[in-house]
Protein backbone atom coordinates (compact mmCIF):
# COMPACT_ATOMS: atom_id res chain seq x y z
CA UNK A 1 0.00 0.00 0.00
CA UNK A 2 1.06 3.60 -0.62
CA UNK A 3 2.37 5.45 2.41
CA UNK A 4 0.89 8.70 3.11
CA UNK A 5 -2.20 7.99 1.22
CA UNK A 6 -5.12 9.85 2.33
CA UNK A 7 -8.54 8.22 2.12
CA UNK A 8 -11.27 10.60 1.38
CA UNK A 9 -14.96 10.87 1.62
CA UNK A 10 -14.99 13.14 -1.48
CA UNK A 11 -12.19 13.57 -4.31
CA UNK A 12 -11.18 16.00 -7.12
CA UNK A 13 -9.82 16.44 -9.68
CA UNK A 14 -6.35 17.37 -7.87
CA UNK A 15 -6.60 14.00 -6.13
CA UNK A 16 -7.02 12.13 -9.94
CA UNK A 17 -4.02 13.38 -11.36
CA UNK A 18 -2.42 12.13 -7.83
CA UNK A 19 -3.90 8.71 -8.23
CA UNK A 20 -2.85 8.07 -11.56
CA UNK A 21 0.67 9.57 -10.98
CA UNK A 22 1.08 7.05 -7.95
CA UNK A 23 -0.36 4.62 -10.55
CA UNK A 24 2.56 4.84 -13.09
CA UNK A 25 4.89 5.31 -10.62
CA UNK A 26 7.80 2.51 -9.21
CA UNK A 27 6.04 0.43 -7.10
CA UNK A 28 2.41 0.83 -8.58
CA UNK A 29 0.37 -0.64 -10.83
CA UNK A 30 2.21 -2.85 -13.50
CA UNK A 31 -0.47 -2.87 -16.06
CA UNK A 32 -0.64 1.16 -15.60
CA UNK A 33 3.25 1.36 -15.63
CA UNK A 34 3.07 -0.77 -18.65
CA UNK A 35 0.65 1.59 -20.78
CA UNK A 36 1.52 4.16 -23.38
CA UNK A 37 -0.83 6.53 -25.82
CA UNK A 38 -1.30 3.86 -28.47
CA UNK A 39 -1.86 0.70 -25.66
CA UNK A 40 -4.84 3.02 -24.54
CA UNK A 41 -5.78 4.78 -27.66
CA UNK A 42 -9.33 2.45 -28.34
CA UNK A 43 -9.87 2.86 -24.52
CA UNK A 44 -10.10 6.42 -25.17
CA UNK A 45 -12.71 6.32 -28.05
CA UNK A 46 -14.50 3.25 -26.56
CA UNK A 47 -15.07 5.66 -23.42
CA UNK A 48 -15.97 8.61 -25.82
CA UNK A 49 -18.86 6.15 -27.17
CA UNK A 50 -19.79 5.22 -23.51
CA UNK A 51 -20.45 8.72 -22.66
CA UNK A 52 -22.50 9.17 -25.51
CA UNK A 53 -24.88 6.42 -24.99
CA UNK A 54 -25.51 7.74 -21.42
CA UNK A 55 -26.52 11.16 -22.73
CA UNK A 56 -28.69 9.30 -25.27
CA UNK A 57 -30.24 7.43 -22.51
CA UNK A 58 -30.46 10.59 -20.73
CA UNK A 59 -29.11 9.31 -17.02
CA UNK A 60 -26.83 11.74 -15.07
CA UNK A 61 -25.97 8.73 -13.12
CA UNK A 62 -24.45 6.97 -16.23
CA UNK A 63 -23.05 9.83 -17.72
CA UNK A 64 -21.62 10.81 -14.64
CA UNK A 65 -19.77 7.59 -14.30
CA UNK A 66 -18.48 7.60 -18.03
CA UNK A 67 -17.55 11.19 -18.18
CA UNK A 68 -15.11 9.84 -15.29
CA UNK A 69 -13.91 7.71 -17.40
CA UNK A 70 -13.52 10.16 -20.20
CA UNK A 71 -11.36 12.35 -17.41
CA UNK A 72 -9.77 8.99 -16.42
CA UNK A 73 -8.23 8.94 -20.61
CA UNK A 74 -7.46 12.67 -20.15
CA UNK A 75 -5.08 12.76 -16.72
CA UNK A 76 -3.65 9.42 -18.04
CA UNK A 77 -2.45 10.38 -21.25
CA UNK A 78 -1.12 14.22 -19.70
CA UNK A 79 0.46 12.00 -16.55
CA UNK A 80 2.58 10.16 -19.93
CA UNK A 81 3.74 13.46 -21.42
CA UNK A 82 4.33 14.48 -17.62
CA UNK A 83 6.90 11.69 -17.15
CA UNK A 84 8.02 12.56 -20.59
CA UNK A 85 8.43 16.39 -19.54
CA UNK A 86 6.56 17.86 -22.39
CA UNK A 87 3.76 19.27 -20.48
CA UNK A 88 0.87 17.96 -17.90
CA UNK A 89 -2.45 18.32 -16.86
CA UNK A 90 -2.54 21.89 -15.74
CA UNK A 91 -1.06 22.50 -18.80
CA UNK A 92 -3.75 20.75 -20.69
CA UNK A 93 -6.29 23.21 -18.69
CA UNK A 94 -4.42 26.50 -19.04
CA UNK A 95 -4.62 25.51 -23.34
CA UNK A 96 -8.44 24.99 -23.96
CA UNK A 97 -9.04 28.13 -21.06
CA UNK A 98 -7.08 30.15 -22.84
CA UNK A 99 -8.51 28.71 -26.42
CA UNK A 100 -12.04 29.38 -24.98
CA UNK A 101 -11.20 32.79 -23.91
CA UNK A 102 -9.76 34.12 -27.33
CA UNK A 103 -12.35 32.61 -29.25
CA UNK A 104 -15.12 34.09 -27.31
CA UNK A 105 -14.21 38.08 -28.26
CA UNK A 106 -17.79 38.56 -27.82
CA UNK A 107 -17.75 37.88 -24.34
CA UNK A 108 -13.95 38.45 -23.01
CA UNK A 109 -13.76 40.94 -25.55
CA UNK A 110 -15.56 43.77 -27.52
CA UNK A 111 -16.46 41.93 -30.31
CA UNK A 112 -20.67 42.14 -30.96
CA UNK A 113 -22.26 38.85 -31.41
CA UNK A 114 -25.46 38.29 -30.92
CA UNK A 115 -26.81 35.52 -32.83
CA UNK A 116 -25.37 31.69 -32.75
CA UNK A 117 -24.49 32.23 -36.57
CA UNK A 118 -22.32 35.39 -36.00
CA UNK A 119 -20.69 33.61 -32.80
CA UNK A 120 -20.12 30.50 -35.19
CA UNK A 121 -19.09 32.91 -38.00
CA UNK A 122 -16.10 34.35 -35.37
CA UNK A 123 -15.18 31.23 -34.30
CA UNK A 124 -14.15 29.65 -37.80
CA UNK A 125 -12.62 32.87 -38.46
CA UNK A 126 -10.47 32.91 -35.11
CA UNK A 127 -9.81 29.15 -35.40
CA UNK A 128 -8.48 29.85 -38.89
CA UNK A 129 -6.14 32.22 -37.70
CA UNK A 130 -4.88 31.01 -34.76
CA UNK A 131 -3.99 27.49 -36.36
CA UNK A 132 -2.43 29.74 -38.95
CA UNK A 133 -4.54 28.40 -41.75
CA UNK A 134 -4.71 30.58 -45.37
CA UNK A 135 -6.84 28.13 -47.29
CA UNK A 136 -9.82 26.43 -47.05
CA UNK A 137 -8.13 23.65 -48.62
CA UNK A 138 -5.70 23.33 -45.01
CA UNK A 139 -8.95 24.09 -42.67
CA UNK A 140 -10.36 20.77 -44.77
CA UNK A 141 -7.07 19.04 -44.38
CA UNK A 142 -7.39 19.56 -40.31
CA UNK A 143 -10.61 17.64 -40.76
CA UNK A 144 -9.03 14.48 -38.74
CA UNK A 145 -8.80 11.28 -40.94
CA UNK A 146 -9.23 9.25 -38.20
CA UNK A 147 -13.37 10.54 -37.58
CA UNK A 148 -15.92 8.16 -38.26
CA UNK A 149 -16.33 8.35 -42.04
CA UNK A 150 -19.81 9.92 -42.17
CA UNK A 151 -18.84 12.70 -39.76
CA UNK A 152 -15.61 13.53 -41.29
CA UNK A 153 -17.61 14.10 -45.11
CA UNK A 154 -20.01 15.90 -43.38
CA UNK A 155 -17.75 18.39 -42.23
CA UNK A 156 -15.58 18.66 -45.15
CA UNK A 157 -18.64 19.27 -46.93
CA UNK A 158 -19.82 22.24 -44.58
CA UNK A 159 -16.23 23.51 -45.10
CA UNK A 160 -16.23 23.66 -48.63
CA UNK A 161 -19.69 25.11 -48.71
CA UNK A 162 -18.86 28.21 -46.59
CA UNK A 163 -16.57 29.36 -49.50
CA UNK A 164 -19.65 28.72 -52.19
CA UNK A 165 -18.31 25.71 -53.61
CA UNK A 166 -22.01 23.56 -53.25
CA UNK A 167 -25.23 23.29 -55.02
CA UNK A 168 -27.33 26.19 -55.18
CA UNK A 169 -30.25 23.71 -53.56
CA UNK A 170 -30.95 20.39 -52.61
CA UNK A 171 -31.84 19.68 -55.81
CA UNK A 172 -28.06 19.02 -57.07
CA UNK A 173 -27.52 17.03 -54.78
CA UNK A 174 -29.89 14.50 -54.78
CA UNK A 175 -29.42 14.78 -58.75
CA UNK A 176 -26.19 13.03 -57.91
CA UNK A 177 -27.25 9.51 -55.98
CA UNK A 178 -29.42 8.29 -59.30
CA UNK A 179 -26.08 9.32 -61.21
CA UNK A 180 -23.79 7.71 -58.28
CA UNK A 181 -26.11 4.57 -58.23
CA UNK A 182 -26.05 4.23 -61.96
CA UNK A 183 -21.80 4.24 -61.11
CA UNK A 184 -21.74 1.67 -58.51
CA UNK A 185 -24.07 -0.58 -61.20
CA UNK A 186 -21.34 -1.03 -63.72
CA UNK A 187 -18.66 -1.13 -60.91
CA UNK A 188 -20.09 -3.87 -59.69
CA UNK A 189 -21.10 -5.89 -62.88
CA UNK A 190 -17.25 -5.06 -64.09
CA UNK A 191 -16.38 -6.92 -60.63
CA UNK A 192 -13.20 -4.70 -60.13
CA UNK A 193 -12.91 -4.07 -56.42
CA UNK A 194 -10.81 -1.08 -56.90
CA UNK A 195 -13.31 0.59 -58.94
CA UNK A 196 -16.35 -0.44 -56.97
CA UNK A 197 -14.33 1.36 -53.70
CA UNK A 198 -14.29 4.42 -55.58
CA UNK A 199 -18.03 3.87 -56.38
CA UNK A 200 -19.42 3.00 -53.70
CA UNK A 201 -17.46 5.53 -51.69
CA UNK A 202 -19.10 8.49 -54.30
CA UNK A 203 -22.39 7.04 -53.90
CA UNK A 204 -22.27 7.55 -49.91
CA UNK A 205 -20.45 10.76 -50.08
CA UNK A 206 -23.83 11.87 -52.54
CA UNK A 207 -25.80 11.08 -49.58
CA UNK A 208 -23.84 12.62 -47.08
CA UNK A 209 -24.48 15.96 -48.65
CA UNK A 210 -28.60 15.54 -49.38
CA UNK A 211 -27.96 15.23 -45.25
CA UNK A 212 -26.57 17.76 -44.84
CA UNK A 213 -29.32 20.15 -46.87
CA UNK A 214 -31.89 18.38 -44.87
CA UNK A 215 -29.93 19.47 -41.76
CA UNK A 216 -29.67 15.59 -40.91
CA UNK A 217 -26.77 14.53 -39.17
CA UNK A 218 -25.21 11.28 -41.49
CA UNK A 219 -24.20 9.62 -38.62
CA UNK A 220 -27.28 9.74 -36.60
CA UNK A 221 -29.36 8.56 -39.80
CA UNK A 222 -27.67 5.88 -40.15
CA UNK A 223 -27.61 4.52 -36.37
CA UNK A 224 -31.39 5.28 -36.33
CA UNK A 225 -31.98 2.69 -39.19
CA UNK A 226 -29.26 -0.02 -38.06
CA UNK A 227 -31.79 0.19 -35.00
CA UNK A 228 -35.19 0.07 -37.47
CA UNK A 229 -33.19 -2.47 -38.79
CA UNK A 230 -32.04 -4.25 -35.48
CA UNK A 231 -35.69 -4.24 -34.15
CA UNK A 232 -37.56 -5.72 -37.72
CA UNK A 233 -34.89 -7.99 -37.40
CA UNK A 234 -36.08 -9.01 -34.05
CA UNK A 235 -40.08 -9.19 -35.33
CA UNK A 236 -38.83 -11.33 -38.05
CA UNK A 237 -36.93 -14.04 -36.25
CA UNK A 238 -39.55 -14.31 -33.36
CA UNK A 239 -42.50 -14.77 -36.18
CA UNK A 240 -40.15 -17.09 -37.32
CA UNK A 241 -39.80 -19.37 -34.01
CA UNK A 242 -42.93 -18.63 -33.58
CA UNK A 243 -43.60 -20.53 -36.70
CA UNK A 244 -41.95 -23.39 -34.74
CA UNK A 245 -39.29 -23.43 -37.62
CA UNK A 246 -35.66 -21.66 -38.19
CA UNK A 247 -34.44 -18.98 -40.07
CA UNK A 248 -32.12 -20.74 -42.29
CA UNK A 249 -35.41 -22.93 -42.80
CA UNK A 250 -37.61 -19.89 -44.29
CA UNK A 251 -37.96 -19.02 -47.96
CA UNK A 252 -36.58 -15.03 -48.89
CA UNK A 253 -40.57 -14.80 -49.46
CA UNK A 254 -41.46 -16.24 -46.06
CA UNK A 255 -39.00 -13.78 -44.67
CA UNK A 256 -39.95 -11.10 -46.57
CA UNK A 257 -43.67 -11.84 -45.77
CA UNK A 258 -42.71 -11.60 -41.79
CA UNK A 259 -40.06 -8.36 -42.74
CA UNK A 260 -43.50 -6.21 -43.90
CA UNK A 261 -45.51 -7.40 -40.61
CA UNK A 262 -43.00 -6.01 -39.07
CA UNK A 263 -42.45 -2.37 -40.92
CA UNK A 264 -46.53 -2.15 -40.62
CA UNK A 265 -46.30 -2.35 -37.00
Amino acid sequence: MIDNFDFKDRYTVSDLVRIVAILRAPGGCPWDIEQTHESIRRDFIEETYEAIEAIDKKSPAMLREELGDVLLQVVFHAQIERENGTFDFDDVADEICKKLIVRHPHVFGDVKAETSDEVLKNWDVIKMETKHQKTTTESILSVPREFPALMRAQKIQKKAAKVGFDWADVSGALDKIPEETAEVKEAVASGDHDRMLDELGDLLFSVVNVCRFAHVDAEEALTHTSDKFTDRFAYVERRVTEAGKQMADCSLDELDGYWDEAKSR
